[in-house]
């Protein structure tokens, strides 16, 4: 009868040089040090960026509805029985708000990636 075997020697690497700066990384974003606290802050600065982008594109159109309206040709143009004003306050506002909303929804996280990409590199 033979004794206990042991287990095969393995080579343990503690962190190869590209995993131990994404620690580094996480851990500056967690501690809040002057490069986290960096990081942070340019996360917010874009996503604010982009919500002031959205929100200026939105009131523009939204604003120049009465403008166009004021036109004679089309402010008095029907369609399907209702003129266009109303067909266009009526039935596109709404959709080209969610639309808005969708795409402010999907530049933010895709902001939020980068960011998490670039705290993981």
């Amino acid at each position: 009868m033979t004794g206990p075997q042991r287990p095969v020697r393995q080579r343990v690497v503690l962190a190869e040089r590209r995993g131990a700066r994404r620690v580094r990384t996480r851990l500056e974003v967690e501690e809040q040090t002057e490069i986290g606290e960096a990081l942070v802050a340019g996360l917010i600065r874009a996503q604010l960026g982009l919500a002031l982008r959205m929100a200026l594109i939105t009131i523009v159109v939204l604003c120049a509805l009465p403008l166009l309206f004021r036109i004679e040709t089309i402010g008095s143009l029907v369609v399907f029985g209702v003129r266009l004003p109303w067909l266009l306050l009526g039935g596109a506002v709404y959709p080209a708000l969610y639309a808005v909303g969708w795409l402010y929804r999907r530049l933010a996280e895709r902001n939020e990636l980068d960011f998490l990409e670039l705290a993981e590199d």
